[in-house]
C-alpha cells in the first residue's frame, strides 16, 4: 500500500525565512526540513564545523606531519565503493601535495574480504613493505587487522564513518565521527568527508611547524569535487555540513573546476557539469565507479580519479562504462530470478525478505536487495554463494527499522547463526553458513514482526502539499535545482488535485498525461506505470523543465497518484 502524506510545515520558521530573504516556496520547504535559521543555509566553507570538533583529528595531525618529515612509507587501504574509491583519491592527491611518500592497494573484495583483515595486512606488507597504514572508509570494525599491522610493527591510523562495534581496533588513532567520546556535530559526514577534514587539520600542523605559510600551502578546495562525489553516492544524510561540502564540489563542476577523471565520467555518463546537480552525482557518475568495485575490482576506479592525464582519464571513464552495462545485465536477471524466488510472497503475512540463489553475483545483491526493498517496502536481505560453504547476504532497510541493530540483536539471540556482519541503519552486510539461511530468515522475519508495525509497512510518499500557480515556471525550477537537496534533505514533491484531460500509454511503459488546475493545463508522465487514471485525480509531483525541439516547458514527473 502507498498512500501521500503532507510533510508538516512549521509556520513561524518558514516566516522566519521568509522575513531572512529567503524565496517564500523555499522557506516553507526548508523549515518542513527541520531548518530555522538562514545561516544553516549558508554554503561557504567557512560555515563549515572546524577540523578540532572531531576526537583524536590533531594527534592524526601530529602522527601524519611527523611521518612525513621522517618521510614514512605510507599506503591507503581503501573501500570498494564510490565512497572508498573518492576517499582514497583525496589522500593521496591531498598527502602527495604535503609531501608525504603514500601508495594505495585495492584489494578484490571477494578475496579478501570488507575492511582491513589480516590477510590484507600481508598483502600489503608484502607489496608495499608501508611503515604506515591509513585506512579510508573502513577500518573501525578491523580489530584483528590491526593487530596482525601492529604484531608486524606497522601503525595504523582509521579513518572511518561507519558504527564501531563493542571493541574499538588498537590502531595509533582513530578519527571516526561515530567513535564513542566524539564530539562532531555531523555524524552522517561519510568517509570521503573524514579524510578531507584529516588533510585540513594535517595543513593546519605543518603551518604551525612552518613547513607551509597561508601563501605557500597546497588548496585543498580543489578536492571539494571529489568530496562531494562520495558524499552524494554514499547516500548519507546530506546535514548542513554536508550540503557545505556537496555544494562546494557541484560549485567547482559547474564552473569546470574539476578532476579529469570526473569531467570523464560527466562525459561518459552523457551529463552536463555545466548544470551538476546530486542527482548526477548520485545515479549517473556514482554508480560507473561504484560498478568496478561490484564486479572486479576498485582500482580502476581510483586511477580515473587520480589521473590528470584527459586522454588516460577518458579511456577509463568508458571501461568503467562498459563494467557498469555488465553490471545492469547481470542485476536485471538477479532482479528476475528474485521476483521468480518471491512468486509467492504475501507482504500482508511477511515483516522481512530474505532471499538466496546459489547462482547469484556477489557483488550485485546489494543492488538487488535495494529494488526489492523498493518493490515490496519490506527490510530485504539477499544472498549470493561466498565458497566454502559460506554465504554472503546485503541488506537493505526502510525508516524505523535499524538494519545493523536488528542483525545485533539476532546474533545476540542465537550467536551461532551470523558468522560476522555489520553497517548502518539502512545497508548494512553479513556472512553465514550456507544451512544457516533458513534458520537466520525466520530470526530476522522475528525481529521484523516485533519491531514493525503496519503502518511502518505501508510506503509513504511524503510531499510539501500544493504549489501556488505563479510558481510553475521554468524560473523557479532553476531556482529549486540551484539548491542541495539529497538524502535526509529530500528534493520537493508537490501535491493537488486536477483534472485528467487526457491519457495514453507511452511505449508500453510509461502513462503520458495532460492535466489541468484552475484553467492551466500541464504535461505529466508516470515512468514505470501504466494503470489509468479516473478523471478526477490526486497527484503526487516534481517540477521538471522538459526541452524539446528547443523549447523548454514545464512537465510534471509524477511519483504517485489516487482518485481525488
Amino acid at each position: 500500500m502507498t498512500r501521500i502524506a503532507t510533510r508538516p510545515c512549521p509556520l513561524r520558521a518558514a516566516e522566519m525565512l521568509r522575513q531572512g530573504g529567503i524565496h517564500p516556496v523555499l522557506a516553507r520547504l526548508y523549515a518542513a526540513r527541520g531548518l530555522t535559521n538562514p545561516q544553516e543555509l549558508s554554503s561557504e566553507l567557512a560555515a563549515m564545523t572546524p577540523p578540532g570538533a572531531l576526537l583524536h583529528i590533531d594527534a592524526a595531525a601530529a602522527f601524519l606531519a611527523d611521518a612525513i618529515a621522517r618521510r614514512a612509507r605510507m599506503v591507503i587501504v581503501a573501500d570498494y565503493d564510490c565512497d572508498g574509491a573518492t576517499a582514497c583519491a583525496v589522500a593521496l592527491r591531498g598527502l602527495r601535495s604535503m609531501g608525504a611518500e603514500i601508495d594505495f592497494i585495492v584489494p578484490n573484495r571477494f578475496e579478501y574480504g570488507y575492511g582491513l583483515t589480516p590477510e590484507i595486512v600481508a598483502l600489503t606488507a608484502a607489496e608495499k613493505q608501508p611503515d604506515i597504514i591509513i585506512t579510508v572508509d573502513n577500518g573501525i570494525a578491523s580489530i584483528s587487522g590491526v593487530a596482525e599491522a601492529n604484531r608486524r610493527g606497522i601503525a595504523v591510523v582509521v579513518t572511518d564513518h561507519h558504527l564501531p562495534g563493542d571493541e574499538l581496533p588498537a590502531a595509533q588513532v582513530i578519527v571516526n565521527p561515530n567513535q564513542p567520546g566524539c564530539g562532531f556535530p555531523s555524524k552522517h559526514i561519510a568517509g570521503v568527508g573524514v579524510v578531507f577534514y584529516v588533510l585540513l587539520a594535517l595543513r593546519a600542523e605543518l603551518r604551525r611547524r612552518g613547513v607551509f605559510d597561508a601563501q605557500t600551502q597546497p588548496k585543498l578546495d580543489h578536492l571539494l569535487d571529489l568530496v562531494a562525489l562520495g558524499t552524494v553516492a554514499d547516500v548519507v544524510r546530506l546535514d548542513t555540513n554536508n550540503r557545505i561540502l556537496v555544494a562546494q564540489g557541484l560549485k567547482r563542476m559547474r564552473a569546470g573546476r574539476m578532476h579529469a577523471g570526473v569531467a570523464a565520467l560527466f562525459r561518459v555518463a552523457g551529463r552536463n557539469p555545466r548544470t551538476a546537480n546530486p542527482f548526477d552525482l548520485g545515479f549517473a557518475l556514482g554508480p560507473r565507479l561504484n560498478a568496478a568495485g561490484r564486479l572486479e575490482d576498485m582500482s580502476l576506479g581510483i586511477e580515473c580519479l587520480i589521473t590528470d592525464d584527459d586522454s588516460r582519464a577518458w579511456e577509463l571513464a568508458q571501461q568503467l562504462n562498459d563494467i557498469n552495462l555488465k553490471r545492469r545485465e547481470i542485476e536485471a536477471e538477479m532482479q528476475d530470478t528474485a521476483l521468480l524466488h518471491l512468486d509467492s510472497f504475501e507482504p500482508a503475512n511477511s515483516s522481512t525478505i530474505c532471499v538466496f540463489d546459489p547462482d547469484w553475483h556477489q557483488g550485485v545483491i546489494g543492488i538487488v536487495a535495494s529494488r526489492l526493498k523498493e518493490k515490496f517496502f519490506r527490510p530485504t536481505i539477499t544472498f549470493a554463494p561466498g565458497g566454502d560453504g559460506w554465504i554472503k547476504g546485503s541488506g537493505r532497510s526502510i525508516p524505523g527499522f535499524h538494519l545493523r541493530d536488528a542483525l545485533d540483536l539476532v546474533s545476540k539471540k542465537a550467536p551461532s547463526l551470523i558468522d560476522k556482519f555489520g553497517g548502518h541503519a539502512m545497508a548494512a552486510g553479513l556472512t553465514l553458513r550456507a544451512d544457516a539461511f533458513e534458520a537466520f530468515a525466520a530470526a530476522f522475519e522475528e525481529v521484523g514482526r516485533a519491531w514493525l508495525s503496519s503502518q511502518q509497512l505501508e510506503r509513504v510518499i511524503e510531499t510539501d502539499g500544493p504549489l501556488e500557480d505563479a510558481y510553475f515556471s521554468t524560473d523557479f525550477i532553476a531556482l529549486m535545482d540551484g539548491q542541495v537537496w539529497g538524502q535526509g534533505f529530500a528534493p520537493p514533491v508537490f501535491c493537488d488535485d486536477f483534472r485528467v484531460v487526457s491519457q495514453r500509454i507511452l511505449k508500453e511503459r510509461h502513462l503520458k498525461l495532460l492535466l489541468e488546475k484552475n484553467g492551466a493545463r500541464y504535461d505529466a508522465i508516470w515512468f514505470g506505470h501504466t494503470d489509468a487514471l479516473g478523471e478526477r485525480a490526486k497527484v503526487a509531483f516534481r517540477l521538471d523543465a522538459n526541452e524539446y525541439n528547443g523549447v523548454t516547458k514545464v512537465q510534471l514527473l509524477v511519483e504517485h497518484a489516487e482518485a481525488a
